[in-house]
């Protein structure tokens, strides 16, 4: 017969469980994103204090554990909140590739802990045995994989494919050492080393895994990793028997593995070509790229001030170069003043633009645009012949037109239609090439003309000679 307190207890985790499906439900749009957001916390929070009582009603830890959970909870607590409400927007995906590894690496010492309370030499059930070993073995992954996409993202480790001979034979040794600890933890008594060699393994591969990636794939990986991070908290969850981990782990597991499914396909790749690495070396300022002789038109300011202040319908096309200069501000400022003088103005959002899945959604968020201005590809691409005036602001590979050509980097990746405007107005700082490492043939487009600039200067600039041309 259950006790009130596991009645009560059951009940919560439901509603928990309820909160994070029916969050997750609404973060699949712009418009109700945030309060899907807001409510998977609150399912959180709800699932932390419960996990408190519990452990307090039962007396299950010690002095010494009670102080360890509350500084742990202070801790973790003070950080989120400070980094979350300071971190600026080109740092988001680096944060969010820090949260995942922080999730695989807590999985993994749930994993750890649980092993190591078992006898020495003990046979584990089936049952308890598989999910342990899965748990270590994917939050390790997770975290040493995690840590090298967050100094890729933030750029203390170069986000250039990082190879050496032998690399190939040493992931095939990692991937038998991993099976054979699967086979040792399941079948044969636990022992110090059989965890030891699970363990360095786990982080190994985690490494070897995301080392080879380039800067053009980090999206992709960011999400993969976090569909891992569910994974090893939904095992974290069987371990210790919890309902809500298992819950909140397999709706992270799934949801990133579709995103990563998803943004694959947006890049015409697949996720084992995507692990094979090597694709993404440029984006890294002036390259010998830039020698390359293009045929491209400059322009001015007051140029598009004019173009801006005629036409009846407007794209602007956010890429990683607005979120580097932080120019959200003015480029809602420039949206706004358009719209306030009837213009139509919408943004084309590519599923890969910036460095992690919805980057541009979140950054146009932040400045309160307007969540029906925001075009995914399709729809945007529908619009583009009757667009008047592109605006492309550090878009790079995402609209190159070399992607419907055989034999280049990026051949078959799904781009946005920039082409077809009536004009094209580019503001790049250089005529350095994105990731893939080619020249984007939108910038000798006819219609195209450069306003080479940094995002937020040059968007005051065209602000200003805008204001103008309306006024008069």
């Amino acid at each position: 017969m259950m006790s009130p307190l596991t009645t009560i207890v059951s009940l919560s985790y439901l509603v928990s469980a309820a909160c994070y499906v029916i969050g997750l439900h609404m973060m699949r749009t712009p418009k109700t994103a945030r309060n899907g957001n807001r409510l998977s916390a609150v399912g959180m929070l709800l699932a932390v204090i419960m996990t408190f009582i519990v452990v307090l009603v039962k007396h299950e830890t010690s002095m010494t554990g009670w102080i360890i959970m509350l500084v742990g909870l202070v801790i973790g607590v003070a950080y989120g909140a400070v980094k979350a409400r300071t971190v600026q927007m080109t740092d988001m995906p680096q944060l969010v590739s820090l949260f995942n590894a922080v999730g695989g690496g807590a999985a993994a010492a749930i994993g750890i802990y649980d092993y190591l309370t078992q006898p020495t030499g003990s046979h584990l059930a089936l049952a308890f045995s598989l999910p342990v070993i899965l748990d270590l073995l994917i939050g390790c992954v997770t975290f040493s994989g995690s840590l090298i996409a967050t100094g890729k993202l933030s750029g203390k480790i170069s986000g250039k494919p990082i190879t050496f001979p032998g690399a190939k034979l040493l992931n095939g040794i990692v991937i038998i050492v991993m099976l054979a600890s699967i086979v040792l933890t399941v079948g044969f008594p636990t022992a110090p080393w059989i965890l030891i060699m699970t363990i360095v393994a786990g982080l190994v591969f985690g490494l070897l895994m995301a080392m080879p990636i380039g800067g053009a794939d980090m999206p992709v990986v960011v999400s993969l990793l976090n569909a891992f991070t569910g994974l090893a908290v939904a095992m974290a969850g069987f371990v210790i028997d919890n309902q809500v981990l298992i819950i909140a782990g397999a709706l992270v597991g799934a949801a990133g593995t579709i995103l990563t499914l998803q943004m694959a396909a947006a890049m015409n790749r697949s996720v084992a070509n995507i692990l094979a690495g090597g694709f993404g070396t440029g984006d890294f300022g002036a390259t010998a790229a830039d020698d390359v002789p293009v045929n491209v038109k400059e322009t001015t300011a007051d140029d598009i001030g004019v173009q801006l202040a005629y036409a009846k319908n407007v794209m602007i096309v956010p890429g990683y170069g607005l979120a580097a200069a932080q120019a959200q501000h003015e480029v809602a400022e420039l949206a706004k003043l358009l719209t306030d003088n009837g213009i139509n103005v919408n943004y084309a959002i590519h599923p890969v633009a910036g460095r992690m899945p919805g980057h541009m959604n979140v950054l146009l968020a932040e400045v309160n645009v307007p969540y029906d201005q925001m075009k995914q590809l399709e729809e945007a691409n529908a619009m583009f012949e009757n667009t008047d005036v592109s605006l492309v602001i550090g878009a790079n590979d995402v609209t190159n037109p070399a992607a419907r050509k055989p034999n280049t980097a990026i051949t078959g990746m799904p781009i946005l239609d920039v082409d077809k405007s009536k004009s094209i107005v580019i503001i790049k700082r250089s005529m350095s090439t994105g990731y893939a490492g080619i020249q984007n043939e939108l910038f000798s487009n006819d219609k195209s003309a450069m306003f080479f600039s940094d995002a937020k200067k040059g968007l005051q600039e065209i602000v200003a000679a805008t204001k103008e041309y309306l006024e008069q």
